[in-house]
């Protein structure tokens, strides 16, 4: 199995690099003789650190086909998955070299896009991110072009989450000397300011300082600190982090501040107590959504406002809700995931021999 990620990226947001990621460590877990590469900006903020193979181009893979073409020619994968990323020579490439083609959609332009006919007979899974609560339906439109495209098959990508692992928890509790449920998690997302929001991390940052001002233990995710000699005791930061490390920790939060992007799918997954905050401007519509449906609370990005809304349920935490038959759920999708990948690349390699004979 080779598997080629080309994701949206630049020097703002990781959150499609951080769901291929995601997708790309739990294949290599269960194909360990996986061959996995990505095809990034030089500019991203991951870029340095990712522990993947790379290709480095001078922007986001959208604004230069002809690599993106040759990589996926030289690369020869079985599986290329685009992630709100794309154009049509370079799904026309993936197509043409037998590769099963997926294709991320979070947005409504690209979902728009991935239901163009011609499109759509290149990609062979079109998976849209987040629950159908929140991404909408397929619309009457949508479903009579599937029915007369006879494809791709598109399925709702709630989140990505890995199985749990009491052995990565209770060493990453013992590294943030924390307990389970004794701690509080805050999420702000890749670190770097959206334009929406150029003073998000600086604000997040300031409101976890306080929480753990007031005597509670305090990890703050990917946000560096200036002034550690006057950091509080109880505050203890943390550099961006595989998921399965994080989702450990989300799962034994007491509570979780977190942005408005695929984090909050996956504490709702967990769940766990979480207030969000919008950092992009995409993001208020999904915690709006969720809010809505008695699966989190919201807060403005503001520092008052988000340690008011902390205190107040760590000083006294609300009664947890009878389960509702209405309230939807957040599924973890990984395993679906992983299942479409090994069949697209047993149909590719099919394929790729028959060619060859």
């Amino acid at each position: 199995m080779r598997l080629l990620f080309v994701p949206v990226s630049g020097a703002r947001g990781m959150g499609e690099y951080a769901r291929c990621a995601a997708l790309a460590q739990a294949a290599l877990r269960r194909w360990p003789d996986a061959v996995v590469h990505f095809a990034v900006s030089r500019a991203a903020p991951y870029a340095a650190s990712s522990p993947f193979p790379l290709t480095l181009l001078p922007a986001s893979a959208t604004f230069h086909s002809r690599e993106v073409r040759d990589l996926i020619r030289g690369f020869k994968p079985t599986v290329v998955i685009f992630d709100n990323a794309g154009r049509t020579a370079q799904l026309h490439a993936a197509h043409r070299c037998g590769a099963g083609v997926v294709f991320v959609s979070s947005r409504r332009k690209q979902r728009f896009k991935a239901f163009r006919w011609r499109w759509m007979g290149y990609i062979d899974e079109h998976w849209i991110a987040y629950p159908e609560f929140i991404a909408g339906a397929l619309t009457a439109f949508e479903r009579l072009k599937l029915r007369l495209r006879k494809r791709p098959r598109v399925r709702f990508l709630d989140t990505l989450l890995p199985s749990p692992d009491s052995v990565v928890a209770a060493a990453t509790m013992r590294s943030f000397a924390v307990q389970p449920s004794n701690y509080v998690l805050v999420v702000p997302g890749g670190g770097s300011p959206h334009s929406s929001a150029e003073n998000a991390p600086s604000v997040v940052a300031a409101a976890a300082r306080l929480i753990a001002e007031q005597g509670h233990a305090t990890i703050l995710v990917g946000v560096p600190l200036n002034d550690d000699a006057q950091r509080p005791p109880e505050l203890r930061p943390a550099a961006l982090m595989p998921l399965d490390q994080l989702a450990e920790l989300i799962r034994g939060a007491r509570l979780v501040i977190c942005n408005g992007g695929d984090t909050l799918l996956q504490v709702i997954a967990c769940a766990r107590p979480c207030i969000a905050v919008a950092i992009a401007g995409d993001q208020a519509h999904r915690i709006a959504r969720c809010v809505a449906h008695g699966l989190a609370s919201s807060s403005a990005l503001e520092v008052p406002a988000l340690v008011g809304a902390a205190l107040a349920f760590l000083n006294d935490p609300p009664a947890v809700p009878a389960p509702s038959g209405a309230r939807p759920m957040v599924a973890n999708a990984l395993g679906g995931a992983l299942d479409a990948l090994a069949r697209l690349a047993a149909e590719a390699t099919i394929g790729l021999r028959q060619s060859a004979s």
